[in-house]
């Protein structure tokens, strides 16, 4: 009952969560179809926060305006639309001219745009291009604004990794626990036995509602990144290792022979395989713990495979918070086990 109801707990976040941010939003031609970008295969982003650099992409979001004027003006006068509809999705187009160069992007830019953007996606969106620039490489961007982030929130994920390894040391007294009221289910006996429960999680210093707390911290900054990346030009025009285009999916890459982003796939799914086994289950039952195992091998093949679909700028960051997660852990672990002897 209690692992559906942390379940719950995590998919209603992640719900809330994906209401809150949107899916990012794309912009289409005359044709209603996505627009690409013909060099990097990545389908562009409408309300992007700063100009593009890029003479393909300037091209293909110049090219989309003035398709897309020339339609509603003939269904203007066709008299298929209003003046103040037609003023409606002409204001809706993405105009490159009107937007800030990224180097010159700050938070305030374009003001006010909702409380996602602009508390979440638009810092985040200034510290990459800040790191960008200082370092002269915005894949190295990903990657310390990446550590940043975990660095500041370590306090709170440390915290859920001890939880973890409190919940290994209570494991014994909790399988009696569960052996003891094994074949009691009146009211009474359920109330003593989580009674007792509490009285061992007290003991190891186990709080139950700090399992959630990483859920809070990780998913919305995954949102945030996926985002950010997504609406800078600045960060999906440029490459990582002078190969890696940041704002191209391995399976465009390999559709055009680049099987060497086939080593994005494969980190993605080593750091986040990783991840999970040290996340593991030995505090729970037999029958949970195989069960977990299924659900963790599960998402592990479903990060794997979502990995080919997702841009090389967003497989960096979750590479590099996986393996954060799993250094941390590991020191979580040796300093346990340094502490017992």
């Amino acid at each position: 009952m209690k692992k559906k109801s942390k379940l719950l707990k995590i998919s209603v976040i992640c719900l809330s969560v994906f209401l809150l941010s949107g899916c990012t939003s794309y912009i289409k031609g005359a044709d209603n179809k996505t627009v690409k970008n013909e060099h990097t295969g990545q389908n562009l982003t409408a309300h992007i926060l700063c100009q593009p650099e890029d003479g393909t992409t300037i091209e293909a979001y110049e090219k989309t305006k003035e398709e897309l004027i020339e339609k509603y003006q003939k269904q203007l006068e066709n008299k298929e639309i209003t003046q103040s509809k037609y003023d409606s999705l002409v204001s809706k187009i993405t105009d490159i001219t009107k937007l800030p160069k990224c180097s010159e992007f700050s938070i305030t830019s374009g003001g006010y745009q909702g409380v996602w953007s602009t508390i979440f996606v638009k810092p985040l969106a200034w510290v990459l291009i800040k790191i960008g620039e200082l370092f002269g490489n915005y894949g190295i961007s990903v990657i310390l604004t990446t550590l940043l982030i975990r660095l500041i929130t370590m306090p709170f994920t440390k915290k859920t990794a001890l939880q973890s390894e409190n919940m290994k040391k209570a494991k014994p007294e909790l399988d009696s626990l569960e052996k003891k009221y094994a074949n009691k289910t009146d009211q009474q006996s359920q109330i003593q036995k989580s009674q007792e429960m509490m009285l061992i999680y007290k003991k190891y210093n186990i709080n139950p509602m700090s399992g959630c707390l990483f859920a809070f911290i990780q998913i919305p900054l995954f949102f945030a990144f996926y985002d950010a990346l997504n609406l800078l030009p600045v960060i999906f025009e440029r490459t990582f290792l002078k190969v890696f285009q940041l704002g191209t999916t391995p399976i465009m890459a390999l559709q055009n022979g680049k099987w060497y982003y086939l080593i994005v796939v494969v980190l993605v799914g080593i750091a986040s395989y990783f991840s999970f086994k040290l996340n593991s289950t030995a505090s729970m039952g037999e029958d949970q713990a195989q069960q977990m195992k299924t659900m963790s091998n599960v998402s592990i093949a479903m990060i794997t495979l979502f990995s080919f679909a997702t841009s090389t700028g967003i497989a960096l960051y979750w590479i590099t918070n996986s393996t954060f997660t799993i250094l941390q852990n590991l020191y979580v672990k040796r300093s346990i086990k340094d502490a017992r002897s």
